[in-house]
């Protein structure tokens, strides 16, 4: 048995000079710091640490980190079609292997313990999540109305098939690029699948006003309309961006009980637009939070997403505070698993132990009277001192402990 020791921090409660007890990978309880015995083996923190949920990053594309400050400031389509397509068609197995660890490397040490990536050669990327550690919603990337060999529809089954209860960190998902890209025959097919194994579906939502006009233009739907004609809309969804659904389609996912991912970083840089969060937390839609990829974003640091949603919140409802930090770190964790599926993003005995470590003593948590506003306004990726996964330290301080290197180690 192990402790993390400091103050706790989730959605639900602060409690100062606590401690987190887990046992195998599961949190096994909360106790006062004091209270922490002598069956347990190593103790992590202390006075001025903070104890917290790892962040669940609901949408990655991390072995894009190849392609970080490429094609800055161009509209969607256009950055897709121009820099990110012919790049991607040039792609080795070797390369994506590579790049998702260190895409997966930066996302740990920023604090996400979980991904839910979306991308081609998802063979290679869910391999490289059980070297390093990291617990992974993985699909490969599928479409049918672009040309594009690495999208093809039959691999994307043929991995979900192989991975499908095969790993303890890795779980397959269901990935069609987008509404716009995939036809109303394979939505469908892929929604019957999702049915017959429960398993979810991830697909990039009214990201873009191309979309949504050639969505339009083939079926006369909108997005949220194609998902429900193809039987998508459900608690197995998972859309992101949404920057262009209209009130209806909000009401819609929500009262279906699917999930929004709210990326505020990236629909900014490539929309020069994002969502109204308060009005989509008002309708009780599920949303969580995710990076996107490191272009055009720049990183993977949940932390500086976290930020971003508070402030462009209050941008987009032109309402100081419109949702408040506590709201915020809850998009970050328990959103996120319930998105997922799994038992985490809170601290209590039962779930998952799948925390972080935050080292608090540091000017920009001074004075420590606000731990919700200090994590979202404040903390930095830097600021993570250890990252358990499944009740395992898989990072400390630089060092990955399943590689046996430290973060500049792996660097190309």
């Amino acid at each position: 048995m192990l402790a993390l020791v400091g103050t706790i921090v989730d959605a639900e409660k602060v409690l100062p000079d606590h401690a987190v007890l887990v046992e195998g990978n599961k949190i096994a309880g909360v106790v006062p710091a004091g209270r922490v015995g002598e069956d347990v083996e190593r103790v992590y923190g202390g006075k001025g640490f903070f104890v917290m949920p790892g962040l669940i990053n609901a949408h990655t594309h991390v072995a894009m980190a190849k392609f970080r400050g490429l094609g800055e400031s161009m509209p969607t389509q256009e950055w897709l079609e121009k820099i990110i397509w012919p790049m991607e068609s040039e792609w080795t197995r070797e390369e994506i292997r590579n790049w998702a660890l260190l895409g997966m490397a930066e996302a740990l040490a920023n604090g996400s313990t979980t991904i839910n990536d979306h991308y081609f050669f998802a063979e290679e990327i869910a391999q490289t999540a059980e070297k390093i550690g990291i617990r992974a919603f993985v699909g490969h990337t599928i479409m049918d109305l672009v040309d594009f060999p690495h999208a093809a529809p039959e691999e994307g089954f043929r991995f979900f098939r192989r991975w499908h209860g095969r790993s303890y960190l890795v779980v397959p998902t269901l990935a069609p690029h987008a509404t716009n890209t995939v036809s109303l025959e394979l939505m469908s097919e892929i929604s019957g699948v999702s049915e017959e194994r429960d398993s979810r579906v991830h697909i990039h939502l009214a990201q873009s006003r191309g979309e949504v006009r050639e969505l339009r233009r083939r079926y006369n739907l909108k997005p949220v309309e194609f998902l429900h004609r193809a039987g998508a809309l459900n608690e197995r969804l998972i859309g992101v961006h949404g920057v262009y659904l209209s009130e209806n389609e909000m009401k819609a996912l929500s009262s279906s009980g699917s999930t929004l991912v709210h990326c505020p970083s990236s629909n900014v840089e490539l929309e020069a637009k994002t969502v109204n969060l308060p009005r989509l937390v008002g309708l009780g839609l599920n949303v969580a939070l995710g990076t996107d990829s490191p272009n055009p974003v720049g990183s993977i640091d949940m932390f500086a997403e976290i930020r971003c949603t508070a402030l462009f919140s209050n941008l987009m409802s032109r309402k100081p505070r419109s949702i408040s930090a506590r709201e915020v770190l809850g998009l970050a964790t328990v959103n996120g698993a319930r998105a997922l599926g799994i038992a985490a993003g809170l601290i209590r005995p039962g779930y998952l132990a799948d925390l972080l470590l935050i080292n608090g003593r540091k000017p920009w948590f001074t004075p420590p009277g606000n731990p919700y506003s200090h994590i979202v306004h404040s903390a930095r990726g830097s600021d993570v001192e250890a990252v358990l996964v499944n009740g395992e330290v898989v990072y400390e301080r630089g060092y990955f402990v399943r590689l046996g290197k430290r973060l500049e180690e792996l660097l190309p």
